[in-house]
């Protein structure tokens, strides 16, 4: 039996995962954006957002990564801004400083996970193989990022997960395209997808929003199973 502080913990993690669901289900699609430059990070929210994807994952990747994503929270309507890339529990308190609306990792360490039921954001960490997603599942985290994707196997090994590992739900991430991603969202243990399509670096250097927002719109419209 659980003791009362490990049911509290826990039943905190299960609403923080309910929380991730809705914005999961918000969009087929959640741009994953490596902005190089700060100063283009707002444009960019917002020809994505105006394409109907409002839900815009920075990733920690860029040393102007933490000042794009503030520019963006405070001065894109619409918008759902989180970040990736997120490995430590350091960078996550400094998203949830910044105003991040959730936080994304690639994987997931115990230090990770026990320092996620204290944030007041939603947590999505990245596993890649059957035992990782029951680890994660066990402590109550039921939605999950497959990563990388299609290096951990792609769609064959999330059809695999499915019948053995029905409650848990992915958002799968990690060399999808315009053409895998709808095979990907047909499945029913997917919510959504993460990608770097909609945002090509070649349109971002050259200000071509109005390019971005066209991928954007196509991938807004991507049907999901």
């Amino acid at each position: 039996m659980l003791a009362a502080s490990d049911r509290h913990a826990r039943g905190r993690s299960l609403v923080t995962q309910a929380s991730i669901l809705e914005i999961m289900q918000t969009a087929p699609v959640i741009p994953v954006l490596t902005i190089e430059d700060p100063k283009s990070a707002v444009a960019l929210g917002r020809a994505l957002v105006a394409g109907g994807l409002p839900v815009l994952e920075v990733t920690l990747r860029t040393p102007g990564a933490l000042e794009a994503m503030t520019a963006m929270i405070a001065e894109i309507e619409g918008g759902i801004v989180g970040a990736g890339t997120v490995t430590t529990a350091a960078q996550a308190d400094a998203v949830v400083r910044a105003g991040g609306a959730f936080i994304v990792s690639p994987g997931a360490t115990d230090r990770l996970i026990d320092a996620a039921r204290g944030w007041s954001v939603p947590f999505l960490p990245g596993a890649a193989t059957a035992s990782e997603v029951m680890r994660l599942a066990d402590a109550g985290i039921v939605h999950q990022k497959f990563f990388p994707a299609e290096q951990a196997g792609g769609i064959p090994m999330l059809k695999a997960l499915g019948a053995p590992l029905s409650g848990v739900t992915f958002c799968p991430t990690g060399g999808i395209t315009p053409v895998s991603a709808p095979h990907y969202l047909a499945l029913g243990n997917v919510a959504c997808v993460g990608g770097s399509w909609v945002a090509p670096a070649d349109a971002v250097k050259a200000g071509d929003w109005a390019r971005i927002t066209v991928l954007a719109g196509e991938a807004s419209r991507l049907p999901r199973g």
